[in-house]
């Protein structure tokens, strides 16, 4: 175990915000990640996985932990499907192009999210019509206070919108150390539906598509519309697309014709915050070394050398404005820190 002190955490947040950490260790197994936990540091532990769903607003006087404890493994196959144990370090991404590769399917529309596969259930991560519970199995944790581990299925989870019992009554109690997913091999259910997945499969002329297909489809909306970290520091999206009553959706309508609506329930409409942000005026708006991205109005990037303050004033105009203009709350889906 190698503790270093007053460490920049500039490379380990996609924010690429300059804050320091008074203590880091970067761990590769379960051993050392035990080893760091009960190291007599007199520190609160902050938990890092590939820092894209935080915004750091202040230097770190913690025992600032990296998981970076790699592997896949393939549990249990059938003739249609398979289970599959990924480490906490992973990077999503990479992960899900090796489900690709495998020709394994149910993660195809999570494509090019940021981020570590530790993390993801703590979000439930989604996009365009898919969540990360629709093919997670369960979960192996490790308990901070005891250090016993424990396995976490879907139903323990409680997953909701970008919401688990990692978010609510387990929060920094637990650290994931690898996840299980039960993924098809054959009889692949596509999700072709949302957003203009349909229409890039269209343009490519494809009309039988494949889990490939649809990947490399989100890819492309992903990549027309979102910066990459590595050249803009951002987070992804930036807030949630709020859920409203129908009876308020419908007095919006009469206002504006135009807006965006996904059903959730009888009595639930989805509205998507981009579209909220984009008719307050804030797209592609810049506030000294920070902004909303040109293309994708739900992403807050840095431009160089924002402060995490910064971001967090430019959210907070965006959410009140938003509030004034239409009556909806919107919430940061970033964890803010």
């Amino acid at each position: 175990m190698h503790i270093q002190e007053n460490i920049s955490l500039k490379q380990f947040n996609t924010f690429g915000i300059d804050v320091n950490a008074s203590l880091f260790a970067s761990v590769s197994s379960i051993d050392g990640l035990t080893e760091v936990i009960t190291a007599k540091t007199n520190k609160e532990l902050l938990v890092l996985g590939g820092g894209s769903n935080m915004l750091l607003t202040q230097d770190q006087d913690k025992m600032v932990i990296h998981v970076n404890i790699k592997g896949i493994n393939i549990v249990k196959e059938d003739a249609n499907t398979a289970l599959v144990e990924v480490k906490a370090g992973e990077n999503w991404h990479d992960f899900v192009l090796w489900c690709l590769n495998n020709d394994y399917g149910g993660l195809e529309n999570l494509a090019l999210i940021p981020g570590n596969v530790g993390t993801a259930p703590i979000q439930n991560i989604g996009a365009y019509g898919v969540e990360l519970k629709d093919n997670f199995v369960s979960c192996n944790a490790i308990n901070i206070k005891t250090l016993e581990h424990t396995n976490y299925t879907k139903e323990d989870c409680n997953f909701g919108y970008r919401n688990s019992i990692f978010k609510q009554e387990a929060k920094g109690k637990y650290i994931i150390t690898s996840v299980l997913f039960k993924l098809t091999k054959k009889e692949h259910k596509l999700h072709t539906n949302y957003g203009a997945i349909q229409a890039e499969l269209i343009k490519n002329g494809v009309t039988h598509p494949t889990i490939q297909d649809v990947s490399k489809a989100v890819i492309a909306i992903r990549t027309s519309k979102l910066p990459n970290p590595k050249e803009i520091g951002n987070s992804g999206s930036f807030f949630k697309n709020p859920i409203i009553s129908k009876s308020q959706f419908d007095k919006l309508k009469d206002n504006f014709e135009e807006i965006p609506s996904y059903t959730v329930s009888q009595d639930s409409i989805k509205v998507p915050a981009g579209w909220l942000i984009e008719k307050a005026g804030f797209k592609g708006k810049r506030f000294g070394d920070c902004g909303v991205h040109k293309n994708q109005a739900l992403v807050l990037v840095n431009y160089g050398n924002a402060r995490g303050e910064d971001i967090l004033k430019l959210s907070k105009l965006i959410q009140n404005t938003i509030l004034r203009l239409f009556g909806i709350s919107i919430e940061a889906e970033v964890n803010i820190l």
